[in-house]
């Protein structure tokens, strides 16, 4: 592995998920809205906490939903992960 790679793997990640549609009032399928990777990251953790926006850590998850693009579903091999913690979220945020 090389130094750059050792870099990359000590940044933090960060994914922004969105499953709720406000003029509908409706649940979706989940899809990243944001993700990025140190700087980036760390804007994208303080904009949700302050809006209030419950964080759930899983730096392996958020590695991997990174790796997608803006406005994708998320694959159906992370589904059940990100379920887990939306269901977290929404109990957190008392939405469920």
């Amino acid at each position: 592995m090389t130094d750059d790679n050792s870099e990359k793997d000590k940044r933090k990640t960060a994914v922004a998920l969105k499953s709720y549609d406000e003029e509908t009032g409706e649940f979706k399928l989940p899809k990243i809205t944001a993700s990025g990777y140190g700087v980036i990251a760390e804007q994208i953790i303080a904009l949700a906490r302050e809006k209030g926006i419950e964080i759930r850590e899983d730096s392996d998850l958020a590695e991997m939903l990174a790796q997608i693009g803006t406005e994708s579903s998320i694959p159906s091999e992370a589904l059940v992960a990100v379920a887990e913690i939306l269901a977290y979220v929404y109990r957190a945020n008392g939405k469920l």
